[in-house]
């Protein structure tokens, strides 16, 4: 009896599949470099991942080498001469069987002393030898001259008659991939059983492809053949599919032969069928198969360099393997996403490539699947997108990635002064002082005057506020309660620190180049989520730039990857972020990530480049950090892997503007923009609460 152990759950064990979460985070890099949700999930595919018991998947690229590998071994142990080597090796033991029969017969009639019955049995042996001598050297003559031959060894005839019928259910098994008995055991009344089948099936064809109804139907014609087709089709396009796929095999097993080995075979085929309409029909079917089918292997030649020979039956089911690791290898190979993976048939994979690869591809298969069912994804006009959902859930792992590597002793919580003006209640209240707004707390500040006066004696002590006597509720009918200014009681309001911020993302070729781009990227996912989520009443602002600017919306941003162009427009994207933080007021903002100098900008509306910067470029920038100055807008500029020229650019911006610059690299700038940001925000908070409290700014 099997025993289990249950144990609550603890966040420490594993489950039994990649959660679309775990699917999410092996994607998030290439998702953010790329912007597409459906090239991130083809390199998943590629490279393969492990599950979360640390399980290897193997991605497209290993299994499309397993089928490499697969083929090649099979190409190399096999001999398609041993096709018909097997053949004539019985055939020479079946000759030499029966000669030893007539050796053994001569020997005996000599030794009897009969003069008649040696002078009859030499006469016999002689044709015999005489027949046996003029056999053909080719094994369709040998077949055909031993069918008539009337041998002396009973045993050598009954091994030829069983050879006979092997090969001859060989030969209709290369063909037609059947194992039921009736294919096996070819006698008349079966081979008449089965051309009668050949025919009705290539007349539903022809009627099919002539826009004819078919007569009889496919329930009819497997009522009466259902016998010689086992694989169970469901209809007639999947039964014509199995017989295409093993025509098609046997077409290239013939092809693939030398010029002579396909010779001899082909002969010995018509001669074991023995029946020119059989073997009509079968050729009326490859012919009405190949015309639907033209994507099959059909006459397709393969090399072979192995000592070990197959039967027909064995040699033709090795290429219709070898034909179907080329189908798997097309469909994988072809895969766009994890979605174009469904239609492949896990029990064929799990055959022809063992379990390992099967599960594999069973994984592979339900990666989007498991992203939609978890609402991360959806299709939209046939692409996988990002829903709203998504978004999220990106930016708050580039924001947990990024916080991952503050240290504590940095960064702390996003803590700021929660008392002073603002018009947020919170739950507690303070006494009130001057300066504070007047939000006056009428319960506690009645309670504070009642017990003031108490305690002065005005009133009763055995009626004081909170006595369990009938007119304790009375007290402020029948006494009067005079206020004083230390009685008033005020509600706590929470400061609404607003800030607007625009961050200007370098989209520049050099950022990729560079190795700077995701690193950039995850910044702008990051504090977009942060200020969605724990500053809501905060303005964020996006803005690329390369040789042009332009406002990228929050939702937008997953999608956003680098512009192959020349020339990184600070004026243009100085310019936008102005008249974004034009409509905003409060503390406002410019964060910009940048690798270069600039060297485009505006004139009249069109773009001038030019590399190295010329001072035009140089200058229009410069004019629009001083209009930035001027509208009190802070900018502080992150410069990626500076070079001297660039550091002597920012510095400058620095110096015009009253900003701060920070020379970081693509490893710390998520650190030094998320510290800078809620540094500023603390600082912000502090100045607001001394106003509050009429302390000096």
């Amino acid at each position: 009896m099997a025993i289990y152990r249950y144990s609550r759950w603890d966040g420490t064990q594993t489950g039994f599949d990649l959660g679309a979460d775990d699917i999410l985070s092996e994607i998030q890099d290439d998702l953010m470099y790329h912007g597409d949700v459906g090239y991130a999930l083809r390199r998943m595919l590629q490279q393969g991942f492990r599950d979360r018991n640390g399980r290897h998947v193997e991605g497209l690229q290993e299994l499309l080498e397993r089928i490499r590998e697969r083929r090649r071994q099979e190409r190399e142990q096999h001999d398609l001469g041993g096709a018909y080597e097997e053949i004539a090796n019985e055939l020479s033991e079946i000759l030499g069987q029966e000669r030893e029969a007539l050796d053994a017969l001569e020997r005996e009639a000599r030794s009897s002393g009969d003069q008649r019955r040696r002078e009859i049995t030499e006469e016999v042996v002689g044709e015999r030898r005489a027949e046996l001598g003029l056999l053909p050297e080719d094994l369709a003559g040998r077949v055909r001259g031993l069918t008539s031959y009337e041998f002396i060894s009973s045993e050598a005839r009954e091994r030829f008659e069983q050879l006979l019928e092997r090969l001859r259910g060989e030969v209709v098994q290369s063909y037609l991939d059947q194992v039921a008995g009736a294919a096996a055991a070819t006698g008349a009344a079966e081979r008449e059983h089965i051309r009668n089948a050949l025919d009705a099936l290539n007349r539903m064809m022809e009627q099919r492809a002539a826009g004819e109804a078919l007569d009889p139907g496919f329930e009819q014609f497997m009522e009466q053949y259902g016998d010689l087709f086992p694989g169970d089709p469901k209809d007639l396009d999947d039964l014509l599919e199995q017989l295409a796929q093993r025509m098609a095999a046997a077409s290239a097993m013939l092809a693939s032969m030398t010029p002579g080995q396909r010779a001899q075979l082909q002969e010995l085929m018509d001669a074991l069928l023995g029946d020119m309409d059989l073997s009509w029909q079968m050729d009326r079917l490859a012919g009405n198969l190949r015309a639907a089918f033209p994507g099959e292997q059909w006459g397709r030649r393969m090399s072979f360099s192995g000592t070990e020979g197959l039967g027909l039956a064995e040699t033709a089911d090795m290429f219709q393997r070898l034909g179907e690791l080329d189908q798997l290898e097309n469909m994988l190979s072809g895969a766009p996403q994890p979605g174009a993976l469904a239609e492949i048939d896990l029990d064929r994979v799990r055959e022809l490539m063992g379990k390992d690869a099967s599960a594999s591809l069973a994984e592979l298969q339900k990666l989007a699947r498991r992203l939609e069912d978890a609402g991360l994804v959806e299709q939209r006009e046939g692409r996988l997108e990002l829903t709203p959902k998504g978004l999220r859930r990106i930016g708050q792992r580039a924001l947990e990635d990024l916080f991952k590597h503050l240290s504590k002793d940095r960064l702390g919580g996003h803590g700021i002064a929660r008392v002073g003006v603002g018009h947020e209640r919170a739950e507690d209240t303070k006494p009130y002082e001057l300066g504070d707004p007047f939000n006056l707390h009428i319960e506690r500040t009645l309670r504070n005057a009642l017990r003031r006066q108490v305690a002065e004696g005005e009133l009763d002590a055995g009626a004081r506020p909170g006595s369990a006597g009938p007119d304790s509720a009375k007290l402020a009918v029948r006494f009067p309660v005079r206020l004083a200014p230390d009685d008033f009681e005020i509600e706590r309001t929470e400061h609404q620190t607003q800030c607007a911020t625009v961050l200007l993302l370098d989209l520049s070729l050099s950022m990729p180049l560079r190795d700077n781009f995701l690193a950039a990227k995850k910044v702008a996912l990051a504090m977009q989520s942060l200020i969605s989520g724990q500053f809501p009443r905060d303005y964020l602002g996006i803005v690329g730039f390369s040789d042009r600017a332009r406002e990228i919306r929050p939702e937008q941003l997953p999608a956003v990857s680098w512009d192959y162009v020349y020339g990184t427009n600070m004026q243009h994207a100085l310019l936008l972020a102005r008249r974004l933080l034009a409509r905003h007021h409060g503390t406002r903002q410019i964060v910009m990530i940048t690798d270069g100098e600039p060297t485009a900008h505006l004139e009249g509306g069109e773009v001038f480049f030019n590399y190295p910067p010329v001072p035009a470029t140089v200058d229009a920038t410069l004019q629009e950090v001083l209009r930035c100055s001027r509208e009190g807008i802070r900018i502080n500029t992150f410069a990626l892997d500076a070079t001297g020229h660039l550091r002597q650019f920012v510095e400058k911006i620095t110096q015009l503007n009253r900003g701060r610059a920070f020379f970081t690299t693509p490893e710390t700038l998520g650190d030094y923009v998320l510290v800078d940001f809620i540094e500023n925000r603390r600082q912000l908070a502090r100045r607001r609460s001394r106003g509050a409290w009429g302390l000096p700014r």
